[in-house]
């Protein structure tokens, strides 16, 4: 299955819990971030100019430096989801490129 695909499939599971889960709360949140999350680096793998692996560990890093800098637990705590779908992100997409390290 291409990488694409998997994407794609993770995008349309994604929604159907997000439409199934009632209320606001962290689970829906974090569903809800994993589908932005995942159109935005389909979209960005589509510019033969981006270097996708490259651009996912900088918005990883942008996002751990945004960790270290906050005092809010509950900041924290969106963004270390934020940083957790991100690293299944680029495990998905790059693990081809991390093996030829």
């Amino acid at each position: 299955m291409r990488i694409e695909q998997t994407l794609l499939q993770e995008i349309e599971e994604s929604k159907k819990w997000f439409n199934i889960e009632k209320d606001d709360s962290t689970y829906k949140r974090d569903l809800a971030k994993r589908i932005e999350l995942i159109n935005s680096v389909l979209e960005n793998m589509k510019n033969t100019e981006i270097q996708i692996c490259d651009h996912i560990e900088i918005k990883m890093n942008e996002i751990i430096l945004k960790i270290n800098q906050t005092y809010s637990i509950l900041e924290a705590d969106k963004l270390n989801s934020e940083l957790r779908i991100l690293n299944w992100i680029i495990y998905q997409v790059c693990s081809n490129e991390i093996k030829r390290i």
